[in-house]
């Protein structure tokens, strides 16, 4: 007997970041705003996207900055090469993790079987909740508005590949609802790069077949699929352009780890600028703390990446012997790790990293008299 369709929504938060902003800064509205790149000492307010210089990216822009040809993950110079009248207005992160956190709380309220794929995004599944699709739609994007003033774009259909694809279609504020019958319609028009999994080498390879809509890629032989991507990609490319897609959604997903990084405006050098790093260290251990201490978790092991100026990338970790959270038990962990690498040229990156995570509390080892205190009480 075959199983009953699915109803998978994707939920999708519109230019996040800038409509985060965008609350705080409502004079803002309607213009081109970029947010991206790190802020400076003193900086509070936006700035001219011409005047940037540096090697930042653009995290997201308003609707207004893509009229540009402005897109999220492109460098800030070639934004501002696009758009120089653009505003630039450096990200403020806790802020959004916040705002994040009381969407998601909000949204199971209406359907409680989420996969969580990052801030601004998620799945539910819809299939045992009473009532037609639109309608619970709008229930999802009534409750995302009341708990955030934000608006989110949903797709359900009945997976999640098509789900993606379908809430991408009437952004901002839209709601699509797509069956098996609209793939020909609705699915095949758009371009390759449209199915999440696509990516821009993978669109040049299958435009240099002659294959540039998904609904070419779904005519097109998966033998030639398989010749020219491999086995997997290339039977996958075939199966996802027929819409076909069963994955099931992840409830629960346990973190391994948690991490924050850094890539500086200019290179620096652990010598000349020792305060600057001292200062970006310190950063770091205050936000992957915060990070912790939200998730209630703690850190058996610790590690720093370096990233030097020829892009040469250099990783070490350390295990104290207890469970890490505080800043200060970050602080002397990431410390250790440094005295373990090179210090003689210039550094791009700085990350900070802490794994092999446990619940807080629960995991600590009995200290010595003289053990270091990993929450620096």
């Amino acid at each position: 007997m075959p199983l009953p369709p699915r109803r998978i929504a994707h939920l999708d938060m519109d230019a996040y970041f800038a409509s985060v902003e965008l609350l705080r800064r409502p004079d803002l509205r309607g213009l081109p705003l970029v947010i991206g790149g790190r802020r400076r000492p003193g900086q509070e307010g936006p700035g001219r996207l011409g005047d940037y210089r540096g090697r930042g990216v653009v995290t997201t822009c308003t609707y207004e900055a893509r009229a540009f040809g402005v897109r999220s993950g492109m460098g800030l110079m070639k934004a501002a090469a696009l758009a120089p009248e653009a505003l630039l207005l450096h990200g403020d992160y806790e802020t959004y993790s916040r705002v994040s956190r009381q969407f998601k709380a909000a949204v199971v309220q209406v359907a409680p079987r989420m996969e969580d794929r990052g801030i601004d995004e998620i799945y539910l599944d819809l299939t045992d909740l009473p009532g037609e699709s639109r309608d619970l739609g709008l229930r999802l994007k009534g409750a995302v508005l009341a708990a955030t003033g934000l608006t989110c774009s949903v797709g359900i259909t009945p997976n999640k590949l098509l789900s993606k694809i379908a809430s991408e279609l009437q952004k901002p504020d839209g709601l699509t609802i797509l069956d098996a019958a609209d793939l020909p319609t609705r699915i095949w028009p758009l371009p390759v790069s449209a199915v999440n999994g696509i990516g821009p080498k993978a669109t040049a390879r299958l435009e240099a077949l002659g294959l540039r809509t998904i609904g070419e890629l779904a005519a097109a032989d998966p033998a030639l699929l398989v010749s020219t991507f491999g086995q997997a990609y290339g039977a996958w490319m075939a199966e996802a352009a027929q819409g076909r897609d069963d994955r099931d959604l992840v409830i629960t997903r346990e973190a391994k780890s948690m991490s924050r990084e850094t890539t500086f405006e200019r290179d620096l050098h652990p010598r000349e600028d020792r305060a600057r790093l001292t200062e970006i260290l310190l950063d770091l251990c205050r936000r992957l703390a915060g990070d912790l201490a939200r998730k209630g978790l703690a850190a058996r092991t610790v590690g720093i990446k370096l990233r030097y100026e020829d892009f040469t990338t250099v990783s070490r970790d350390t295990s104290p012997g207890w469970a890490v959270s505080g800043e200060a038990g970050l602080r002397d962990a990431a410390r250790d790790c440094l005295r373990r690498v090179p210090m003689d040229r210039r550094l791009r990156l700085l990350g900070l990293r802490a794994g092999a995570l446990v619940p807080a509390g629960t995991a600590g080892a009995p200290r010595g008299l003289f053990d270091p205190d990993p929450d620096g009480a």
